[in-house]
């Protein structure tokens, strides 16, 4: 991508904008456009605003947002993507039909019709139960697709949306969540997926990203901030509890070991298939920031 491109994309950079905020406000707009019409109540207001040293997020173990919450959030980003994109620009790797996650026949004009808010929501909410991954991972997967469409200049759009989530999901979980989920763990999940697929739609999207997999703390900051909006613009619940400064910044030290260990790998990625088993090292590094 441009150098243009990469200072306006908010997954690198804090100042830039997110993507999937701006894809909602025209509906936003329409919903209050369409309140005052009809003289609608927008409710009494509950919103608790943070501060530079302060990030709230939402959930009794103080440590990470709402997984419930959150899981809505993300995946109401993700419709709105999808909802709104400029076009249908898309990689044969995350093409269903080509590379499909089920062995149900796709449907000829399965690239028409957008998943609404609840099929997205089940998809992912499936995935992060069966693999226990937390609410950050949630959150971190939704950057790394706004950096994988900028980076590689593509749309979610129905034909790519489940396969370009999914993989973001990999990336995020291996990068982020405490326990290493192993690309078999997600095909004994999926069932009807094969490993070697996983392993090439990973290799794919870690290339399209440049390797860069590192998230400051400032940006996911942002990101949280931004799908508070999201909710309050959508009505969805999202209790509050403050995140310390340390949290965010060993989280930011996480990514950028990972960031260092994923490049040194990425010469034998080159190779052969990018697997799970070459991330142990990964896994055993970050146990010492824990």
């Amino acid at each position: 991508p441009s150098d243009l491109a990469l200072e306006s994309n908010p997954s690198d950079h804090p100042r830039a904008s997110t993507i999937f905020l701006s894809k909602s406000q025209t509906d936003v707009r329409e919903k209050r456009k369409s309140n005052h019409i009809n003289h609608v109540s927008p409710g009494q207001l509950t919103k608790k605003y943070s501060s530079c040293s302060t990030i709230f997020i939402d959930d009794s173990t103080v440590s990470q947002p709402n997984l419930r919450s959150t899981i809505k959030c993300v995946t109401l980003a993700i419709f709105y993507h999808i909802k709104n994109r400029d076009s249908d620009r898309s990689l044969d790797i995350f093409d269903e039909k080509s590379h499909p996650l089920t062995r149900e026949e796709v449907p000829d004009d399965y690239y028409k019709h957008d998943p609404d808010h609840k099929h997205i929501y089940r998809f992912v909410r499936t995935l992060f139960s069966a693999a226990q991954l937390t609410a950050e991972c949630a959150i971190v997967t939704l950057v790394y697709l706004e950096r994988l469409l900028t980076y590689a200049e593509i749309d979610i759009c129905p034909s790519n949306w489940k396969r370009i989530v999914l993989g973001a999901i990999l990336l995020a979980s291996k990068v982020w969540d405490d326990q290493a989920v192993w690309n078999v763990d997600y095909c004994q999940i999926l069932k009807d997926i094969t490993v070697e697929d996983m392993n090439e739609m990973e290799r794919h999207f870690l290339e399209l990203l440049q390797f860069n997999i590192n998230v400051p703390a400032s940006v996911y900051a942002k990101y949280y901030f931004d799908l508070r909006s999201l909710a309050d613009d959508n009505n969805l619940s999202f209790l509050l509890e403050p995140l310390s400064k340390e949290r965010a910044q060993k989280l930011e030290a996480i990514s950028r070991l990972c960031e260092d260990k994923y490049k040194d790998l990425s010469k034998a990625a080159m190779r052969r298939s990018f697997s799970a088993d070459n991330l142990v090292g990964i896994r055993r590094s970050n146990a010492i920031l824990s």
